[in-house]
């Protein structure tokens, strides 16, 4: 399965620095949404923000067979392990799985946890059992099918702080993790044990915990879809205003705990789907719901951001991942068309990490249309 003796990670994760700083880049103001259509397809995608600096996306594609090996406080001393199953995913900078899915429909994101996670501390006596953060996403997906799996895999190995030299910390995540069925799961850290937790509204956003945003969300059950009724205060009516009068108090700011609110509201309220393309379509229009300004995305107040390169967005690209059909869908903060790959099509049986730009050319493809309009 997962474990194998003497191997060669082939996709380099070493870099203390480079992985971590990515880690912090990448996904603290990101939001995770699934949905299920009526014949049954799970939908899992997310947003993923960064005012920085350019994240340079690519689409990889990893192969069954390869090789990994988790790192250490003591460098790449820890968990071997080869792919059961190959993946697809969103790879950063060459270097970090964001999101990916497995061959077997199997989907997962992490997301930024700052202040929240506590991992195990090293112990050599279990090098051979533990990982960094940063190698827990390409596990998982290299490894399981179902969620069960998931939570056996894991609960065996130890995910350790490895702290980064020029951070001076450990970087922070938590998980989740959709199985084609539609169960979900979030996978926290605290206190040096892993935890998870059944997801029942199929939403992520960042801190606090995962059970604080479903506590918090009995402060919302006054929302609803229709609009207030009119009532008398005295002699004088109220009515609604204007259509979605019945949202009136839905937190709209960009902070963790109301994006997770929203979230999962515009879950809640989303029309009926049938599955399929219809399916990632709807989670496209809620997920665009939280598109990011530049200047307002984490990251932007920072004093080494790329001069003189000014982001288009703060939200640099969204992937939405059918685990029924096997089909990443994906747009970008320099062309919103949608691009798919077919996993289905895909040889995962051989060869090395092959991966493409989200973007061939950076610029929004615009088709004119006027000579439709032309009197012949």
């Amino acid at each position: 399965m997962y474990f194998s003796k003497a191997k060669i990670c082939l996709i380099s994760v070493a870099g203390a620095f480079f992985t971590f700083f990515l880690f912090a880049a990448m996904t603290h103001a990101c939001t995770g949404v699934r949905l299920v259509g009526k014949d049954g397809t799970a939908v899992f995608g997310r947003t993923q923000e960064w005012g920085k600096f350019d994240l340079n996306a690519k689409i990889a594609v990893i192969a069954r067979g390869t090789s990994f090996q988790g790192r250490t406080p003591e460098g790449n001393t820890g968990l071997q392990w080869d792919a059961e199953y190959g993946f697809a995913g969103t790879l950063l900078m060459d270097r970090v799985f964001c999101t990916g899915l497995n061959e077997k429909g199997l989907a997962a994101g992490f997301f930024y946890h700052d202040g929240f996670a506590g991992y195990a501390d090293f112990d050599v006596k279990k090098a051979d059992q533990s990982m960094a953060p940063g190698d827990v996403l390409s596990f998982i997906l290299s490894s399981f099918s179902t969620l069960e799996e998931v939570r056996d895999g894991l609960t065996q190995e130890h995910v350790v702080a490895v702290v980064d030299p020029d951070l001076h910390k450990t970087v922070p995540m938590h998980l989740m993790v959709t199985e084609p069925g539609g169960k979900c799961m979030v996978i926290e850290f605290k206190d040096g044990q892993v935890t998870f937790f059944d997801n029942p509204v199929g939403v992520i956003a960042n801190n606090p915990t995962f059970d604080w945003h479903l506590t918090n969300l009995r402060n919302y059950g006054f929302l609803s879809q229709k609009p207030f009724k009119a009532e008398k205060w005295g002699d004088l009516e109220i009515t609604p205003l204007a259509a979605g009068s019945g949202l009136l108090g839905l937190p709209g700011d960009f902070t963790s705990p109301s994006r997770f609110v929203r979230a999962t509201v515009f879950s809640q309220t989303s029309r009926p789907t049938d599955g399929g393309l219809d399916t990632v379509q709807e989670v496209f229009r809620i997920l665009d719901s939280f598109q990011l300004p530049a200047s307002q995305s984490e990251g932007t107040d920072a004093g080494n951001a790329d001069k003189g390169k000014s982001l288009p967005s703060g939200t640099q690209y969204t992937v939405v991942t059918d685990t029924k059909n096997l089909t990443i869908y994906y747009h970008t903060m320099f062309n919103r068309r949608i691009r798919k790959i077919d996993l289905k099509t895909i040889d995962f049986s051989k060869g090395p990490l092959r991966s493409i730009p989200l973007d061939e050319n950076r610029k929004q493809d615009i088709r004119d249309i006027t000579g439709k309009l032309a009197v012949k």
